[in-house]
């Protein structure tokens, strides 16, 4: 049993354990973030210097050129939620601050197991393990909101979990086998196609899809807002990379069975999202329901499949990753300064802190698909990929909904840039390392808006070995 491929996680566990050592003996706790950000950018760089390709686990897990762009996407997540959150948890929860880091890591560990995994056992153990630690980053801050955060979240992983592993229950007992690449001898079977729309469901459920999204904005509201960056971004783009790996190596035959409900899925998600998002009151609330909306994209994306379909969706990820990550740690800077979300707070902040609205202005443009942003190519690509797929009418709504968009991330622009801030309000503090993520993801934001191409090829390369279908 070879464990080569699985050098990039075993490399996260190992920073893992550095930091939790750290938390044991150190006596200041505050550099625990920067460890496990600098540890994280070590592992990034690696991937870059190894090859880590292969099979491992006795072919339950696969590390190929799709993964490895996936897990690249997640540590970069992972930095910028270790970097970005250390203001918070030193001056918030300071007696929990190796908590939060450790609950980070090993969630990650989950997730980039996730991209891998080829196999119904694996793939479930994963979602656990990136699941769980996510509920209880939720719950850190120990008040009513946050338990309540927590509790839902930790139901609604569950839940989830229980309709998964009732539909793993026919897919196995019809064919016989775990692995995904012999899933398909139980097909032809009405059993077969209950199974596949039940794990189906369980996932939309997972991550936020609707019509099972019920419980992401009360959880992002009451959750600690640097942890809501993290879990906004990287669960999501964990879960729809093994939803892709299932699709196409294990499912790719029975696409008469799936494709349907899977565009539905998309279609629904992409209109309840943005609808519910236009009245939102709070910032956290309104991001999360939007966060909603680009699931939706993500999932035609991945429902147009092919070379175009998946290289928009591995592009779309990284965009998503910077730009919600980045709206969230602004959100969060305002909220611990106010200790309060709502789109009042953010009103003058253009006159109190210039350089964190020029930044969130940077974000909304980016979400709402700006040009010049990354959101804006992001967008086009998943657009121009599924039209060549023959989704013409799914391309014309998501292009109105997307100027729908336009009218709510606009509502907290024009809180920030255009209405008077109180008079006895101050400027929001922001410490170098909420200054270092939001630069990274400031950064990338715009520098990806105007030079998309080495990224663009860089996905299309890993889309054209990816196990796809042919709608």
């Amino acid at each position: 049993m070879s464990f080569g491929a699985l050098g990039l996680e075993l490399a996260v566990l190992g920073v893992t354990l550095l930091v939790f050592l750290a938390d044991l003996f150190a006596g200041e706790k505050r550099g625990l973030g920067a460890l496990a950000a600098l540890g994280l950018t070590a592992v990034l760089l690696a991937s870059y210097a190894i090859d880590f390709s292969g099979t491992a686990l006795f072919d339950t897990y696969v590390a190929d050129s799709a993964g490895l762009f996936f897990k690249r996407v997640l540590l970069l997540a992972g930095i910028i939620a270790s970097a970005g959150a250390m203001d918070h948890v030193d001056r918030v929860i300071p007696a929990r601050q190796g908590e939060h880091h450790l609950m980070v890591l090993f969630s990650l560990c989950g997730m980039m197991l996730l991209t891998g995994a080829r196999d119904l056992l694996l793939w479930v153990v994963a979602f656990e393990l990136a699941g769980i630690p996510l509920a209880v980053l939720a719950g850190l801050h120990k008040d009513r909101r946050s338990t309540e955060a927590a509790l839902k979240l930790f139901l609604s992983g569950a839940a989830s979990t229980a309709v998964i592993l009732y539909g793993i229950s026919f897919l196995w007992g019809l064919s016989g086998d775990t692995a995904f690449s012999g899933l398909a001898a139980g097909a032809g079977e009405p059993l077969f196609a209950l199974g596949v729309l039940l794990v189906l469901a369980g996932v939309a459920f997972k991550i936020g899809l609707a019509p099972f999204h019920l419980w992401v904005a009360d959880t992002y509201e009451g959750a600690p807002t640097p942890a809501v960056a993290f879990m906004s971004v990287a669960p999501k783009i964990a879960v729809v990379a093994s939803l892709a790996r299932l699709l196409g190596e294990g499912l790719a035959d029975q696409i008469d069975v799936w494709l349907s409900p899977l565009l539905l899925l998309a279609v629904l998600t992409l209109i309840v999202g943005n609808l519910t998002a236009v009245t939102q009151p709070d910032a956290r609330r309104l991001l999360a329901l939007s966060g909603v909306g680009h699931m939706g994209l993500m999932l035609l994306a991945l429902a147009t499949g092919g070379a175009a379909g998946n290289a928009a969706l591995l592009f779309y990820a990284l965009a998503y990753v910077v730009t919600n990550m980045g709206a969230f740690l602004v959100v969060s800077a305002v909220v611990d300064a106010r200790g309060d979300g709502a789109l009042s707070a953010f009103n003058g902040l253009i006159h109190r802190s210039p350089a964190l609205s020029l930044a969130m202005l940077v974000f909304l443009f980016s979400l709402g698909g700006i040009p010049f942003m990354v959101g804006f190519w992001a967008k086009l690509f998943v657009f121009w990929s599924a039209w060549l797929g023959g989704h013409a009418a799914i391309v014309v709504l998501g292009v109105l909904l997307a100027v729908l968009a336009l009218f709510y991330y606009l509502r907290l622009a024009r809180a920030i840039f255009m209405e008077a801030a109180p008079e006895d309000d101050e400027a929001v503090p922001v410490g170098w390392p909420t200054l270092v993520a939001l630069g990274i993801c400031g950064a990338l934001t715009a520098g990806l808006g105007v030079f998309p191409g080495p990224f663009m090829d860089a996905a299309l390369e890993a889309a054209r070995q990816m196990a796809s279908f042919a709608p």
